[in-house]
């Protein structure tokens, strides 16, 4: 539900605002309903998926397979992988939609190491 709301309420703003301001004088933006639809449900699910970090992180921590002093430590890891993974999953062009989904998923990652600290110890 985080992650819905997080889609509607930031990352779409965003990517519409950059798709409609971007080059007017140049190119009308006209896009069809299905164009609309596709769109908006490709960035629900990519951040719905993102959200899912720290439930992922926790169960790999309850497992004992990763701990979260090894989650930290791959942080310069996971700086380069969430912006891959931004990029890859926005399907706008746009770089502030992109750094928006970044963050989100380096604030998840974090904050899933920082809930497992505090549940193992």
């Amino acid at each position: 539900f985080l992650g819905l709301s997080f889609s509607y309420f930031i990352l779409i703003p965003a990517a519409l605002n950059f798709f409609l301001t971007y080059s007017d004088e140049v190119i009308e933006p006209l896009w069809s309903f299905d164009q609309y639809f596709e769109f908006i449900l490709v960035l629900f699910y990519s951040t719905g998926l993102a959200f899912q970090i720290p439930i992922i992180q926790i169960v790999l921590g309850f497992l004992n397979i990763v701990s979260a002093k090894q989650m930290l430590e791959a942080w310069r890891y996971v700086i380069l992988i969430s912006t891959i993974i931004g990029a890859v999953l926005t399907p706008s062009t746009d770089p502030l939609t992109q750094l928006l989904l970044s963050s989100a998923i380096l604030l998840l990652y974090f904050s899933g190491v920082g809930v497992l600290f505090l549940i193992k110890n």
